[in-house]
């Protein structure tokens, strides 16, 4: 398998196109929502969030080659804001949905879900493993645009807000992110090394899988009374 090829298996992967075309995305332009509801997959949000800079850092401090760090820190750099702090992703997110009507403790105090604590253990194991973090890596950030844009279309139906700050500063670096994260991946591998390296991006695929799974079983299953207020 050439370099190329790896990233195009990736980006074809099954378990890529099932996460970004998750049912839970597709309830989100048509679906009732309550503000509760928002609140809660606001505030499970925030975990993987809050700890993707960490992820990064310690993938940095693993990875042997140059190349490597050149790639993954540039994305550090504009996950923390660029040398500004109130640009960092996090900052955003609270600057952008407080004003919205939803509580800093809402968004960043609620206890994680089962599933939203295994998708954060997921990204501290694999950040300990090369190859495995740059599979976690690669996958985020080809399926990170489309899941924010699913909860900023959320956001925007129960607020009424046009504008999302945190929507836009993804639209805006997502397309530099998915190409730092190619380059991570682009330095040669051997076809075992590939094959760890997806193994890699299927586990955590799988792991945002059952996040939405678990939102959508508590939010909108039949039944459901999770958050309705």
């Amino acid at each position: 398998m050439i370099e190329k090829r790896l990233g195009e298996t990736l980006r074809n992967n099954e378990l890529r196109r099932k996460l970004i075309s998750h049912t839970f995305f597709d309830k989100m332009p048509k679906a009732d929502l309550s503000r509760g509801k928002v609140a809660t997959f606001l505030g499970q949000w925030w975990h993987p969030l809050h700890y993707f800079p960490s992820f990064l850092s310690r993938l940095i401090s693993i990875s042997p080659r140059i190349e490597m760090k050149t790639a993954v820190s540039r994305i550090l750099y504009q996950e923390l804001g660029e040398g500004d702090p109130a640009r960092a992703h996090e900052v955003v997110y609270v600057r952008t949905m407080t004003p919205l009507g939803f509580s800093e403790s809402e968004l960043t105090g609620a206890a994680p879900l089962p599933a939203t604590a295994k998708l954060v253990a997921g990204y501290a194991e694999a950040s300990a493993d090369l190859l495995t973090g740059l599979g976690y890596l690669y996958g985020t950030e080809v399926a990170d645009l489309a899941m924010v844009s699913g909860i900023g279309t959320a956001v925007r139906r129960l607020t009424g807000a046009r504008r999302l700050e945190w929507v836009e500063i993804h639209a805006e670096q997502e397309p530099e992110h998915v190409e730092r994260a190619n380059d991570s991946i682009s330095v040669g591998f051997s076809e075992a090394e590939e094959k760890a390296i997806i193994a890699g991006a299927e586990v955590m695929w799988r792991q945002w899988i059952a996040f939405f799974d678990e939102l959508e079983r508590r939010l909108f299953a039949a039944g459901a009374v999770a958050a309705a207020s």
